[in-house]
């Protein structure tokens, strides 16, 4: 996410054609809540990703983000995710199920004392269970083991819709809103045409 700040116009701004147009709401935390137990459910475990198996981190990605249409990951080139997911300042881990994997955290540690929670979802048949809690939880002290003075997280209007309401009730608050507007990964084939059918697809003319 870039710092430069582009202030956007009053009003209404028509968007290119082929383009999208979210809301992004940026939170934080500049302490470590109290998390409880901080325990899994039977048969679920964390576990760490060395950042080898490119493809495979792009099938969860895909799995966890399609519904809310995540692309960043899946546009990025090889070498260039490569140096992401090895850098010792990335954390990713993968939450399995009975050995099936369920979950994605991923947490960005390269910005001088802080953390960013990049990435952080269950797929969709893992919903509905309580896990989304049990994982923040997990982040929550993973985030803060580290000698960080700011934890933070940016959320937009295409996430799930209990997704604001969720990190803000997990300690985080709200700071900061932008607008992005970047070009639709379904007109591109990096997404199918039937990713997150509750977003329109506007085709360029």
């Amino acid at each position: 996410m870039s710092k430069e700040k582009q202030i956007v116009s009053m009003g209404y701004s028509d968007v290119p054609a082929g383009h999208l147009a979210t809301v992004v709401t940026c939170l934080e935390m500049v302490e470590k809540p109290d998390t409880g137990k901080n325990t899994f459910s039977e048969g679920i475990a964390l576990h760490a990703f060395d950042g080898t198996a490119l493809e495979d981190y792009r099938e969860l990605y895909r799995r966890v983000g399609e519904e809310w249409l995540w692309f960043s990951r899946i546009i990025m080139d090889d070498a260039r995710l490569s140096a992401i997911l090895r850098d010792n300042a990335v954390e990713v881990y993968v939450l399995r199920k009975d050995d099936k994997e369920i979950g994605l955290l991923e947490l960005d540690f390269r910005e001088s004392g802080e953390c960013e929670l990049a990435f952080f979802g269950l797929t969709s048949n893992a919903t509905g269970m309580g896990l989304g809690g049990q994982l923040m939880d997990k982040a929550i002290e993973l985030a803060w083991s580290k000698p960080i003075k700011r934890f933070w997280v940016h959320t937009c209007t295409f996430d799930h819709p209990a997704a604001l309401k969720f990190y803000i009730r997990s300690g985080f608050k709200p700071y900061a809103l932008q607008v992005e507007v970047s070009p639709d990964p379904r007109l591109s084939g990096h997404l199918p045409k039937t990713s997150a059918p509750h977003i329109p697809l506007i085709t360029a003319e």
